[in-house]
């Protein structure tokens, strides 16, 4: 294995640098990010900034990748500490990694679930990272519908174009997909997980931005109880058979 050369090193170190200064000035002063103030606290005239971030853009990109990356990944490390076959405490265990990290960083939760940057569009990079989250509840689903998942409720048919949109999705899927009974098609596996995406991510942005405030004081009882509301939604509780617990 090749070491990397002492300017390799130097690099590396002054972009994680530059990375952590940004981080400091998004909690304070939020996404509106002023590269000559970043450069100033990096001991770095402007000019020299841009060899490392060609624009405010660029940087911006970076922390995005950083937060969900961060993000996903205590999220998922939460989940794989649960047996594989407690379905609920999967689901539970993520939604749980998610609300941590989040509460913990706010200001990078908010960079990337809150209101759009003005003037910034998010390059396609992102949608890797971006995606994580779901593709885990995607997973967890998939487990449980190998085992005969039923939902809650008959699943709705899906409007056609949204049909095709799944479809790709699933045709974008590494490795073959599980066998899944006739009437549980990978679709409606998709649609739900997505109906679970949104709910955790509504959950956690109405806590994050105070939405809750003077309404939800005891937020982790209430958080865990509505998790659970989702895992019946999804038939995983009674599938699992802990209903209750």
């Amino acid at each position: 294995m090749s070491v990397p050369s002492l300017r390799a090193r130097v690099r590396a170190e002054t972009v994680e640098q530059i990375r952590e200064i940004a981080k400091r000035h998004l909690a304070a002063e939020g996404a509106n990010l002023s590269l000559r103030a970043v450069a100033r606290d990096a001991g770095l005239v402007p000019s020299a900034l841009y060899r490392y971030f060609p624009s405010r853009d660029a940087l911006l990109t970076a922390l995005i990748t950083d937060a969900y990356t961060t993000l996903a990944a205590d999220a998922k490390a939460a989940e794989a500490e649960v047996p594989r076959a407690d379905l609920p405490g999967r689901l539970l265990a993520l939604a749980n990694g998610v609300r941590t990290w989040a509460l913990a960083n706010p200001a990078e939760y908010a960079l990337i679930y809150g209101s759009p940057v003005p003037g910034y569009a998010a390059p396609p990079e992102t949608t890797g990272p971006a995606s994580e989250i779901v593709v885990t509840i995607v997973g967890i689903l998939i487990d449980g519908a190998v085992q005969g998942l039923r939902p809650a409720l008959p699943p709705r048919p899906l409007p056609e174009a949204t049909h095709a949109e799944l479809r790709a999705l699933i045709d974008r899927v590494p490795g073959p997909v599980p066998k899944l009974a006739a009437d549980m098609a990978p679709e409606a596996v998709i649609a739900m997980a997505f109906t679970l995406w949104t709910q955790l991510f509504g959950l956690v942005s109405f806590e994050v931005f105070g939405r809750l405030d003077g309404m939800i004081d005891a937020r982790e009882a209430y958080f865990g109880h509505q998790v659970r509301v989702m895992a019946d939604l999804a038939g995983l509780e009674k599938l699992s058979g802990t209903q209750g617990k």
